[in-house]
């Protein structure tokens, strides 16, 4: 290995590495923590130099997403290039990749605008969250994170600074390199900053709670969906392998009905108007039933100036559909109600009656985000096959293997992630993600999966079309190969 002092470049904090910096089984020779792009630069052109394999880290989790790097001499620390520039009344902010996700959501709530994404890790940075390229639900309205993004400085192997777009929304200087970086897992160049277009922060939020019967009540339910107007920001499925105990029912024995709004009332000439109705009660996990959460009173302006904080959306634990709408709160009003009314037509004709549907003005506690631990599989479907693929997969893992899975995802995207609980059989998610490439039009790739789970020999990306092509892509940026080795597909 190179000694330390070949290593030094100014600006760059340099020191060995520990058992703390292991990337897998790996303890890298050195970790470097640059200060800015520049001392980034500088040692990414010295350890080119010396032929160093290279792996570039925010605040490490997701060291495990991808395949298992085969070398890492060098570490590059990014928690150096930590920085925001926020450029309000252009609806535009570019932060260093080291710069925790949170700090840059505080910023741009301040200002009342926001980096329309759902990060799926907690504690994660900039750099991290493009580099694994992951959208959340909400993708479904302002789109995936590669689409926000409107420029991108990065770092080659060679040290040669590459950037694309710029700090304007319609910039389309030089090529759009972005696209390939976002999920490249740091394997084409280490991001030093990122350049994203924001929207405004809505005006108010509503949340649908729909427990689920079966999966044909969840096709029912979206087609319905479907056929409204209602333009939701996000329609989100949880579905775990093992299905809690049916409803509660009455001291007889039978089922309690389904709680569905009555149809919109009319003024005096006719016209339908919004009917504004409390959700129905939820009920706990003994089946008791919990007191309806009533909507606040119209806000005045002393409400506005200083409005009481919602209370946070309680778990669901059974399937469900969750519809996430974002808008004015007149407008809101029409569209939960809608969503209500489609409920009455989507009722289900099979299983146990579930409880009725809750609204709730605030996201639920961890929305978006993955485990931190465990296996996770991102699961590929036409989207009116969602509900099929997450009872098939569901299913499959706690049948076959007895073991905990929870399948999640974006119903209308096709979108799907199934997450196993640590320490899961290898065979699970092997057999769990052979089903899904064996159907036509569906795909599974491991996003992260754990040590036993890689030494089985699990396959993390199955067949890639355009792979000879990626190759080559790879070779233009990286000819040595020396950027996180292993991490992406066969060389990719």
């Amino acid at each position: 290995m190179t000694p330390a002092e070949k290593l030094e470049v100014e600006g760059c904090a340099l020191r060995k590495g520990t058992a703390a910096d292991a990337v897998g089984a790996l303890v890298p020779g050195y970790v470097a923590r640059p200060a800015d792009a520049d001392a980034l630069a500088r040692i990414m052109a010295v350890s080119g130099r010396r032929g160093l394999t290279v792996v570039a880290r925010g605040h490490g989790t997701g060291m495990d997403w991808g395949g298992v790097p085969r070398s890492a001499d060098l570490v590059v620390d990014t928690g150096g290039l930590s920085w925001i520039d926020h450029i309000a009344g252009d609806l535009v902010v570019e932060a260093g990749a080291g710069t925790p996700v949170a700090d840059l959501f505080a910023v741009l709530e301040a200002a009342g605008q926001r980096l329309s994404v759902d990060p799926v890790r907690e504690g994660g940075t900039v750099g991290g969250m493009v580099a694994t390229g992951v959208s959340g639900p909400r993708r479904l309205l302002t789109g995936a994170l590669r689409d926000l993004v409107i420029g991108m400085t990065v770092v080659r192997a060679d040290g040669v600074v590459a950037r694309s777009g710029g700090r304007v929304v319609k910039n389309v200087a030089g090529y759009d390199l972005a696209k390939l970086h976002t999920g490249g897992l740091g394997t084409l160049g280490v991001i030093a900053s990122v350049a994203f277009r924001l929207h405004p922060l809505p005006p108010a939020l509503r949340v649908v709670t729909i427990p689920l019967a079966s999966r044909g009540h969840a096709e029912r339910i979206t087609a319905a969906l479907r056929a409204t107007t209602v333009v939701p920001a996000a329609v989100e499925l949880h579905w775990p392998a093992r299905l809690p105990p049916p409803p509660s029912t009455d001291a007889s024995g039978a089922a309690q009905p389904h709680r569905l709004p009555p149809p919109p009332s009319t003024d005096a000439s006719g016209a339908a108007q919004p009917h504004r109705l409390p959700p129905p009660p939820s009920t706990d996990a003994s089946g008791a039933a919990q007191p309806a959460r009533l909507p606040p009173p119209p806000s005045t302006d002393a409400d506005r100036t200083a409005p009481a904080p919602p209370s946070p959306a309680a778990p669901h634990h059974g399937p469900c559909l969750r519809v996430v709408l974002e808008g004015t709160p007149e407008g809101l009003e029409a569209r939960t109600a809608t969503v209500l009314s489609v409920l009455s037509g989507a009722a289900p004709q099979e299983g146990a009656v579930p409880p009725g549907p809750r609204v709730d003005r605030e996201l639920p506690a961890g929305w978006g985000l993955l485990p931190s631990e465990g296996t996770v599989v991102r699961v590929s479907v036409p989207p009116a096959e969602s509900a099929e693929a997450a009872e098939a997969l569901g299913a499959l893992a706690s049948r076959a293997h007895g073991t905990d899975a929870v399948v999640t995802g974006s119903v209308p995207r096709g979108a799907l992630f199934v997450s196993f609980a640590p320490g899961a059989p290898a065979g699970a998610v092997a057999d769990t993600v052979a089903g899904a490439r064996s159907r036509p039009g569906w795909s599974a790739t491991l996003l992260r999966a754990e040590p036993h789970v890689h030494a089985a020999g699990v396959d993390p990306w199955g067949e890639i079309p355009g792979l000879p092509l990626m190759r080559a892509v790879r070779d233009s940026f990286d000819p040595g190969r020396r950027l996180a080795p292993g991490r992406f597909a066969d060389g990719a």
